[in-house]
């Protein structure tokens, strides 16, 4: 029986609460949030003891594990002192905005031999987890070009001051919602070396980005792009996809469906499928979970940090170094978006360029520097 505790309750600390509860080989030992209220409130509901202070829960409880869902600014300390009681770590999305400590982190959990896990969803969503399956069974060839795209209606007027509108506590469209474009191609193309033409826009905030556009370039001449607006009205709720041209063909992936193009049945994995366009429905692709909530993904990616856990693997699907790389790829794009003259009014124009020309150059030697140890791993 795997002992977990929870920091932050909100909706995605709620909704881990929930699943893990379903979970026969899980005893969830505390929760902590820094609302007595509510922390309160939920060891009425639940039986499960309440705390205000993660080292108090920590020393009282002694969970072998910890989910961690509080705004990202508090994910770098929570995850250490996690790792330093010898406790594996799941921790939300995005990872660590520190870049610096985001590798400190990587490392110490790697050096500890402990399970360490980002919940960027979209890796355990069955059509994206198909699409990968088929690049790397070579299907469509090698990749040349990638799009992702990630729409939903978060902001749709101005808005007041949240954590939506901190851009230090990861809010704002690139660390909330482009992360997951981000991350997903990470997952088919890699690292790449260099980005440019970063737009991040807003539209009703007035202190962050609402939508977010990039070009990736990599070192053996791959290109790839990302668009991300969370003001879209047009979609009802998140929205993700994903595009890959291949020399042998094209696959197109959302959280519903794959669509693969095939040049010719030559590079077909089976005679199911079709030369010119085959269609996957995700109800196809994925076995059922045992508790389903907001998605089967959710499930999901808990059931595999278990198991993980149980099996003392370490290197999980979406690991804090997979996820410390999309960290250092949103860097870039502030970067880059804040040495151009396309904004003028959002918060990297203020926060960013007024650092001066010197900032800008530390950090990108810092990420060169990480993309070396990275390409060296």
């Amino acid at each position: 029986m795997t002992k977990i505790a929870i920091i932050g309750l909100g909706k995605m600390g709620i909704s881990h609460l929930s699943i893990l509860n379903a979970q026969q080989n899980v005893n969830v030992v505390g929760i902590c949030d820094n609302s007595a209220y509510l922390a309160n409130l939920l060891e009425k509901a639940t039986s499960i003891k309440s705390y205000t202070d993660p080292e108090r829960m920590i020393n009282e409880c002694a969970p072998d594990a910890i989910f961690i869902a509080t705004p990202t600014n508090t994910h770098a300390s929570l995850a250490e002192l996690a790792l330093n009681n010898n406790i594996h770590v799941f921790c939300e999305k995005p990872f660590c905005i520190d870049i610096k400590k985001g590798a400190e982190l990587s490392k110490l959990a790697e050096k500890n031999n402990l399970v360490n896990q980002v919940g960027y969803h979209c890796r355990f969503i069955s059509s994206f987890d198909k699409a990968h399956k088929l690049v790397l069974n070579g299907v469509i060839g090698d990749i040349y070009h990638a799009r992702a795209e990630v729409y939903g209606a978060v902001i749709l007027e101005p808005n007041g001051k949240s954590w939506r509108s901190a851009s230090r506590e990861g809010g704002g469209c690139l660390y909330d919602y482009a992360c997951h474009g981000i991350d997903l191609l990470h997952l088919f193309m890699g690292a790449p070396n260099s980005v440019a033409g970063t737009v991040l826009n807003p539209i009703y905030s007035r202190d962050v980005e609402d939508e977010v556009y990039s070009n990736f370039s990599y070192p053996d001449g791959r290109t790839a792009s990302i668009a991300a607006n969370w003001s879209d009205r047009s979609f009802r709720k998140m929205s993700t996809r994903i595009e890959l041209w291949g020399k042998n063909g094209k696959i197109i992936a959302d959280r519903q469906e794959v669509h693969i193009y095939l040049n010719s049945m030559a590079s077909a994995p089976d005679a199911t499928y079709n030369a010119g366009w085959t269609l996957l429905n995700n109800l196809s692709l994925k076995d059922p979970v045992d508790f389903y909530l907001r998605g089967e993904e959710y499930s999901i990616q808990i059931e595999h940090f278990i198991a993980c856990i149980e099996n003392r693997a370490i290197n999980t699907r979406s690991t804090f170094y997979s996820a410390h790389n999309t960290d250092v790829v949103a860097e870039m794009m502030n970067v880059d978006a804040a040495a151009s003259d396309t904004r003028d009014s959002n918060r990297n124009s203020i926060s960013v360029k007024n650092k001066g020309s010197n900032w800008i150059r530390t950090v990108k030697e810092a990420i060169s520097a990480d993309l070396t140890a990275k390409s060296q791993k």
